[in-house]
């Protein structure tokens, strides 16, 4: 599964505290991923990438199977 944000953020922030291991700010408070976009996230974490998405209220973060 990947994780991905695209330019729809809009910086409200609901997602930084929810997965710091994942996500965190850039200079301007638009969310990025740590360690490059997208990102694979694993198996027994695939509540919290949902969750994450579900929680942007621009839809910027992207969860995909592929």
């Amino acid at each position: 599964m990947k994780l991905q944000v695209t330019t729809a953020c809009q910086g409200h922030g609901r997602c930084y505290s929810l997965a710091p291991q994942y996500l965190e700010s850039d200079d301007e408070g638009f969310v990025t991923i740590r360690g490059g976009d997208p990102i694979e996230i694993p198996d027994d974490q695939r509540e919290l990438a949902v969750e994450l998405a579900g929680t942007c209220p621009e839809s910027a973060i992207v969860v995909t199977d592929s």
